[in-house]
């Protein structure tokens, strides 16, 4: 792992037929961190993400997952590899129980002893899965919701956890607690890639931040440095970044 990037973005380009929203993203995501990528509406981060889990096929470039190129690969097959995305809206099946959701993050193993461990180490590490098992998922708050699906996608035990806007919606203090969930999953040896509208926040925990702007990388550097670089603001009041990228 210290000889190449965990995950490389080179060129990429891709949008949904009208036209390019992605145009030439390259950047790297370290190995064991966390990686958070801001920039106003439109500037193609979901469309990013989506193309790392397969929904959206790139037209230009490569994505490699461990020296493994992503692209051309079916959602299924980058499941497999250890690629798990939580999705922007609510995924969880509402008149199932929470117990239910969570057994089915793990649909591609088919020995029962083994979803039964990872089950409990689940109910452990996310309390509300324990508390909350045999309650149908509808019943929960969106921010419990949340959470429930956080500990669903790490039922695959997967390497790289890919999180898109995961706090839209939430009050204060389940935000808090959202992004602590992040940091717990990331202490338990999970890389996670993710998209947040939150940006200071997000910014404050991840050691590593990438801006997006129209489509393009703008500014790369630690979450510090690009919390602190004075052309944020300008970015998200709808200015450009015209700084070259920190390194």
């Amino acid at each position: 792992m210290a000889d190449a990037p965990f995950v490389h973005f080179e060129g990429v380009v891709a949008g949904y037929g009208g036209g390019d929203v992605l145009k030439g993203v390259t950047f790297d995501v370290a190995y064991g961190g966390v990686t958070c990528i801001v920039g106003p509406n439109g500037s193609g981060k979901s469309t990013l993400l989506k193309t790392v889990s397969g929904l959206v096929r790139p037209r230009l470039g490569s994505i490699t997952f461990k020296g493994q190129n992503l692209v051309g690969m079916s959602p299924r097959d980058i499941l497999r590899l250890g690629v798990v995305q939580v999705p922007q809206n609510h995924s969880l099946f509402k008149e199932m129980t929470v117990e239910q959701n969570v057994e089915l993050g793990a649909f591609l193993i088919k020995d029962r002893k083994v979803v039964a461990e990872r089950l409990r180490a689940i109910r452990e590490s996310f309390p509300i899965v324990a508390e909350r098992a045999n309650d149908k998922a509808g019943s929960l708050s969106g921010g419990q919701q949340r959470l429930v699906e956080f500990a669903r996608c790490l039922m695959l035990e997967p390497e790289l956890v890919v999180l898109d806007e995961p706090s839209m919606g939430l009050d204060p203090k389940t935000l808090r607690v959202m992004f602590n969930t992040i940091k717990m999953m990331n202490s338990l040896g999970r890389t996670v890639l993710l998209v947040e509208q939150n940006a200071r926040q997000a910014l404050k925990m991840s050691h590593h931040g990438v801006v997006l702007e129209n489509g393009l990388v703008r500014l790369t550097g630690t979450g510090t440095e690009v919390l602190n670089n004075p052309d944020i603001a300008a970015l998200y009041l709808g200015g450009s970044v015209s700084v070259r990228p920190v390194h």
